[in-house]
């Protein structure tokens, strides 16, 4: 930690700053349509100027169901421009995922795309819902090139969804169809909520952490000091991780607009593509998780195509093993960097340095700048654990959350005064590096997704034929973990796999559906107080 001071500001300071700066530079790249940080300025204020003239309050939820395309950027800071509070939504959420994200964050205005994939779960809410009220539809041929913007409709009718032209929707480009010039909204950074980004606990319950535009300011300019060497207006950053996970919203999204990069954007990813996209493209920065880097890495295409433009690369959302660190080096050349943090805190708080300090594998390296972590006993929170000694990462900075949204004993349970317990089990050794050893939650992390096993399991209890279920995560070479699910039938039921995966369909997303399903004819292993055990169970696995 160091006592540097971390600026704070309003976040969508970070565009107008980029457009100002750098009003001709190239901004997003889209499927090789391209457009540039004046453009993306002037939209953003079209955008936050048409939430005002429809007389959207201050504080209104906007939620934004989007994969990583231009729209995204225009609405993720117009609606801060406005000051409303954003809503990120994963477009894999199955539908009772959004019913329930909706209802609890009180989302008013939903933004989607017009495609079949997430218009149409989306299009249910208005009826499923309590809170939300308005769906601002977004054109995917609008931000095409030519010619797939006129070949899309013809080839791929079938991905458009139809939408009704009612008082419940709005065309996204009728939204931007005014001079800009939004009315300045005076928003208190340290206290005023940018963003609602839900996760998870032990109990599998998803909870909104409340993160201010101070907490996510303080984060890029955490993330602008710990990227050494990172030259303004310069760089290109590869969004292969989705913006509406907290890692990329804020090292590709937040950072890339910090530095005025552009950033090439991919609306999903696909290996074979992203390996072509580096050798043509040549970005410089790239943020990820584990397992893509692994995989693009073994992958035999890498011998064919050039991927040394990548000067830094950052791993985050799951551990990086130390072999995934040096092959991708070593075919690349550019320093790929272990970090850590959690949805809490915007959410980056450690990474291996970049500036010449050793880079030690297997460490989720040095804190940010401004932010202070403890080792403490997990059983004393309040006892701080000597170098070498395991205990609970406890984390004290600029970009720790307010607190978790309608749920004040969630916070008291996570919080010790200032310290946020992360529950991860670490040490720190004697330079200062911080070595994760073990996890307290049960959390899966699957491509660097968070999957929750208690909610998997009450999807898989609503089937009539279960009477037991654990599900949990066993190692994965691509995937880091993948999920399992070990089921006991009621006695003289049948069910197959495939019955099963399709009864889950619109109850959990595809990223929480087991990859592995073991039916048992014997009860499952349970604790000495009758609970079911997670861990023993795993630990069977892994035996046999």
């Amino acid at each position: 930690m160091t006592d540097t001071n971390i600026p704070t500001y309003p976040l969508h300071q970070l565009v107008d700053n980029a457009a100002r700066d750098y009003p001709g530079n190239n901004a997003f790249d889209f499927l090789g349509k391209k457009f540039t940080w004046g453009e993306m300025g002037e939209a953003v204020d079209c955008f936050a100027r048409g939430l005002q003239d429809a007389e959207v309050a201050v504080g209104t939820k906007i939620g934004l169901c989007l994969p990583n395309c231009p729209q995204y950027i225009v609405a993720y800071y117009g609606a801060l421009k406005a000051g409303m509070t954003v809503v990120n939504y994963n477009p894999l959420y199955a539908e009772d995922e959004l019913e329930y994200q909706i209802n609890d964050s009180e989302t008013e205005i939903m933004v989607t795309l017009d495609l079949t994939a997430t218009y149409d779960k989306v299009g249910l809410m208005l009826d499923r819902t309590e809170t939300l009220k308005h769906i601002i539809v977004c054109r995917f041929t609008d931000v095409l090139p030519f010619p797939k913007n006129l070949l899309f409709p013809v080839f791929k009718s079938r991905e458009i969804a139809s939408w009704p032209r009612d008082e419940a929707h709005v065309d996204f480009s009728d939204i931007l169809a005014n001079e800009g010039s939004p009315t300045p909204v005076e928003i208190d950074a340290e206290n005023d909520i940018a963003l609602l980004q839900y996760t998870g606990g032990t109990t599998g319950v998803p909870k909104g952490a409340m993160l201010t535009h101070a907490n996510l300011s303080a984060n890029a300019e955490q993330g602008l000091i710990a990227f050494e060497g990172v030259k303004m207006g310069a760089e290109k950053m590869l969004a292969v991780i989705p913006f509406f996970h907290v890692f990329a919203m804020t090292v590709a999204l937040n950072l890339g607009t910090r530095i005025a990069s552009e950033i090439i954007a991919i609306p999903r990813f696909d290996l074979d593509d992203a390996i072509k996209l580096i050798h043509k493209k040549k970005p410089t920065v790239m943020p990820a998780v584990a397992a893509i880097y692994g995989a693009i890495a073994n992958s035999p295409l890498v011998q064919k195509y050039d991927l040394t433009s990548l000067t830094k690369c950052i791993s985050g959302g799951a551990p990086l093993p130390v072999k995934i660190k040096k092959d991708f080096e070593d075919m690349t050349g550019c320093v790929l960097v272990e970090g850590y943090g959690l949805t809490e805190t915007s959410p980056v708080t450690h990474v291996n340095p970049m500036d010449g300090r050793p880079n030690k594998a297997g460490s989720i390296g040095l804190p940010l700048a401004g932010t202070t972590v403890e080792i403490r006993n997990p059983d004393k929170p309040k006892k701080v654990m000597k170098d070498g000694e395991k205990g609970e990462i406890c984390i004290k900075g600029p970009q720790v959350m307010k607190g978790y949204w309608h749920n004040n004993e969630a916070t008291q349970n996570t919080m010790i005064g200032d310290f946020l317990r992360t529950g991860d089990i670490a040490y720190k050794d004697g330079d200062g590096y911080f070595f994760i050893v073990d996890r307290i939650k049960d959390l899966i992390i699957t491509n660097g997704y968070n999957v929750y096993p208690r909610h998997v399991e009450e999807a898989i209890y609503k089937h009539q034929d279960v009477e037991e279920c654990i599900v949990g995560g066993l190692p994965d070479a691509k995937r880091g973990e993948r999920v399992k699910a070990w089921i006991k039938l009621k006695d003289g039921h049948r069910v197959s796999e495939d019955v099963l995966r399709d009864f889950l369909k619109d109850k959990i997303s595809k990223i929480e559906m087991p990859k592995d399903i073991e039916f048992r004819t014997q009860p499952l292993p349970k604790t000495m107080i009758g609970k079911l055990s997670r861990k023993d169970i795993i630990a069977e696995e892994m035996d046999t």
